[in-house]
């Protein structure tokens, strides 16, 4: 990437699409969560100079390294039964994880998760129940599935790229609702209550 020697050179197409696949390379690898690959995806489709570029993985080995090594364990299972559940931190997501509700209330944020392959499933089930899933806005999100009895919904805008990862969301639902929201870096730092909010609010003012 010949804007990388001189930081004061514009870049090319190119030069982005190189950086994108490294940081994808560094999702899969472990060393980003999905909300830091979605912010430095942003940072690096708005370069402009080599320096711009350049700043986006300075933090980076130039080499990615595969996490099969890791220790942490995946993944596989949270339930909220007859009560209120939040999981969310650097957990590690493979191919599936599985969220159950049964007459409780499940907050599930995948924003601070790590993900080892560029595919992964999260299978929801909710008996009278509800789930939330959290994701960050820029994650190709594909929902799909049955809600008897409920409500199936999707918030926030859907800002996927091909370059970036896929959660699969795939829901069974009886008399429960599931919920996914697909939150703004600029809400970050916000309740769950305050996302709930702002996104309802944006929906609001879409022209109908």
């Amino acid at each position: 990437m010949a804007a990388a020697d001189d930081p004061s050179l514009r870049v090319s197409d190119a030069d982005r699409d190189q950086v994108i696949v490294a940081l994808r390379e560094h999702l899969l690898a472990g060393r980003l969560t999905l909300e830091e690959f979605c912010e430095r995806l942003e940072s690096a489709l708005q370069a402009r100079l080599g320096g711009e570029l350049a700043r986006v993985q300075a933090d980076l080995p130039e080499a990615a390294v595969d996490l099969a090594a890791s220790r942490r364990r995946p993944t596989r299972l949270t339930a909220a039964l007859l009560g209120h559940v939040t999981r969310r931190g650097r957990l590690r997501l493979r191919r599936w994880t599985l969220a159950v509700s049964a007459f409780g209330d499940l907050d599930f944020d995948l924003r601070d998760a790590v993900i080892e392959r560029p595919q992964t499933t999260v299978t929801v089930l909710a008996a009278l129940g509800n789930v939330d899933i959290y994701v960050p806005e820029g994650v190709n999100v594909d929902v799909a599935g049955l809600a008897i009895f409920g409500h199936r919904r999707d918030w926030g805008r859907d800002a996927g790229r091909p370059d970036a990862p896929c959660v699969r969301v795939r829901v069974l639902g009886v008399a429960g609702t599931i919920d996914v929201w697909r939150v703004p870096h600029d809400l970050r730092s916000s309740s769950y209550s305050e996302i709930f909010r702002r996104l309802e609010n944006r929906r609001r003012q879409l022209p109908a």
